[in-house]
C-alpha cells in the first residue's frame, strides 16, 4: 500500500469509526494522530506495533482518529480544533512541530505526544527535557544539527566534484540553523555549494531541473518533514538524473537513495507509540522525559552507487554502519 492509498483508508476509518465505536466498544479509548504533512506507512506500522506491544491494538481495544494537513501548515489550527472536539483520549503529533504546537494551542489537558525537530524548550512545549511539566512530551530530533556531516561524507564520496547542491526547506523552522550549519562546514571542506529551496512538490522538480543545469556533481537533501513525505519524489529524480544525494533517514536509502546518516524515523515513531500506551495507561505526560536519539548510522546503497559508478571509498565503506546491496 503506498501512502496516498493509505491516506484514503485512514480517512475512511475516520469517518467509519465513531458509529463503530458506539455499537461495539462505547468504553474504547481513541487516539488523535495529526500529522503536519500526510501519513506514512512504513512509519505508522512502527508506531502500531509499539502500540500493540502495549498492549493496544487498533480496532479491538483503542481507536484511531487521523488528520493530516499534506503540507498545508495553515489547516493545523483547525484540524487540532477538530481533534480535540472529537474528546480523544491522548494526542500524537507527527510531521514537524507546527502539528505539535499546533495541538499544544488547541488544548492544555489532553495529553500530547510528539515526534518533532522543533526544540520543544525553545517553542514553548515543555519546561525542561526531563521534567516536561506540561501537558506535551515525545521525542525530539534535532536532526538539522547533523547536516555538516552530511555534507562532509557526501564531499567524501564524490571528492573530485567541484559543486554541491543542498535542498533545504525554507519554511521549515530550523532552516537559519541549516543553512548556517552547511555554509560552515562547506567552508571548512573547502567545497563550493550551490543553496536550493524547496516547500512543494513542484518546487522539488524545478530544483531538480537547476541541478543538472548547475553541474553540480552530487545533492543534499536537509532533514525535514516535507522531503520525507515526497521521499518517493526525490529519490526517484535523483534517480532519473543520476545525481549521487544523501538524506537524513535510512527510508530513503532503502528506497534507492545513495546514502543516508541520521537517527532512525522508525524508531522515534516506535518510541511515540510506547509513550502513547503509558499515557493510555494513566501515566502523565509531564513526568515522561523528552527523549532524544543517540544512535546515528551511515547507511550506503551499494547497488545505487554502482549505478551511478561511484567507487565508494574503504575509509567509508568501513565506517557505514550498514550497507545495501
Amino acid at each position: 500500500m503506498r501512502r496516498r492509498e493509505f491516506i484514503k483508508a485512514a480517512t475512511a476509518s475516520a469517518v467509519a469509526w465513531p458509529l463503530a465505536a458506539r455499537a461495539q466498544q462505547p468504553a474504547m479509548p481513541v487516539i488523535g494522530f495529526l500529522d503536519g504533512q500526510s501519513f506514512d506507512l512504513y512509519l505508522m506500522t512502527a508506531f502500531r506495533q509499539a502500540l500493540k506491544d502495549a498492549g493496544y491494538i487498533e480496532g479491538r481495544n483503542v481507536a484511531i482518529y487521523f488528520r493530516s494537513a499534506d503540507g498545508q501548515t495553515d489547516r493545523l489550527v483547525t484540524l487540532a480544533g477538530d481533534i480535540v472536539g472529537r474528546r480523544v483520549a491522548v494526542i500524537v503529533t507527527t510531521g514537524g512541530g507546527a502539528a505539535a504546537l499546533a495541538a499544544y494551542a488547541a488544548t492544555t489537558t489532553i495529553p500530547i505526544v510528539f515526534v518533532s525537530g522543533v526544540d520543544p524548550i525553545t517553542s514553548g512545549l515543555v519546561m525542561s527535557l526531563n521534567r516536561p511539566g506540561s501537558n506535551a512530551t515525545g521525542v525530539y530530533i534535532p536532526q538539522q544539527v547533523l547536516e555538516g556531516k552530511r555534507l562532509a561524507l557526501l564531499h567524501g564520496l564524490v571528492p573530485a566534484t567541484k559543486l554541491i547542491a543542498v535542498l533545504l526547506n525554507p519554511t521549515n523552522a530550523n532552516f537559519q540553523t541549516q543553512l548556517r550549519i552547511v555554509q560552515d562546514a562547506a567552508r571548512d571542506l573547502g567545497q563550493q555549494v550551490n543553496i536550493l529551496s524547496a516547500s512543494t512538490a513542484r518546487d522539488i522538480d524545478v530544483a531538480f531541473a537547476t541541478v543538472t543545469k548547475s553541474g553540480a556533481g552530487a545533492l543534499l537533501v536537509g532533514s525535514d518533514p516535507f522531503f520525507n513525505s515526497e521521499r518517493d519524489q526525490v529519490v526517484g529524480l535523483a534517480a532519473r538524473h543520476a545525481i549521487p544525494a544523501i538524506f537524513e533517514g535510512r527510508e530513503f536509502v532503502t528506497a534507492g537513495g545513495l546514502a543516508s546518516y541520521g537517527t532512525s524515523l522508525a524508531d522515534a515513531y516506535r518510541q511515540a507509540g510506547i509513550y502513547t500506551g503509558r499515557v493510555l495507561r494513566g501515566e502523565k505526560a509531564a513526568d515522561l522525559p523528552i527523549v532524544q536519539p543517540t544512535k546515528f548510522e551511515f547507511v550506503i546503497n551499494l547497488k545505487t552507487a554502482k549505478a551511478l559508478g561511484l567507487d565508494v571509498p574503504p575509509g567509508l565503506s568501513s565506517s557505514a554502519d550498514e550497507m545495501i546491496e
